[in-house]
This record gives structure tokens, sequence and C-alpha cells, in this order.
């Protein structure tokens, strides 16, 4: 397996970078920045999880802002 030192998610799971970014933004900043119901509507970890497992787009977009946060 490759080397994956300028990959900024490299050993990061999705639950780590979700709790990162609700720390950071809070649930109605990151419902701000990805439109998607799991983030308005009664926010939880939890169901936001299986959401963004079930659906690449809203999960590439979580990754995409946790990769922005660093820059």
């Amino acid at each position: 397996m490759p080397e994956q030192k300028n990959n900024p998610l490299h050993g990061k799971t999705l639950q780590v970078i979700l709790e990162h970014l609700v720390h950071h933004y809070r649930w109605d900043g990151l419902a701000h920045h990805i439109d998607v119901n799991c983030f308005k509507s009664d926010p939880s970890i939890k169901s936001s999880l299986t959401f963004l497992r079930k659906t690449p787009w809203a999960r590439k977009k979580v990754e995409d802002l946790y990769i922005d946060l660093f820059k």
C-alpha cells in the first residue's frame, strides 16, 4: 500500500471528521455549509453518519469541508 502522507484524511474516520466539524461549526453552521436535512432537522452524530455512509456526494462535501478547514 502506498504512503499517504499528503492525504489529510488518512487515518481519520468519518466519525472523527464529523465530530471535529460539529465542534468547530456547530450543527447550524454545518447545515449552512452543507445543505442536507441530517444537519438541520434533529441532528445527531449517529443519524448523520448513517446518511453520509449511504450518500457519497454528501460524504465528499463533508470531507472537502474538513480539508478546507485546515488550509
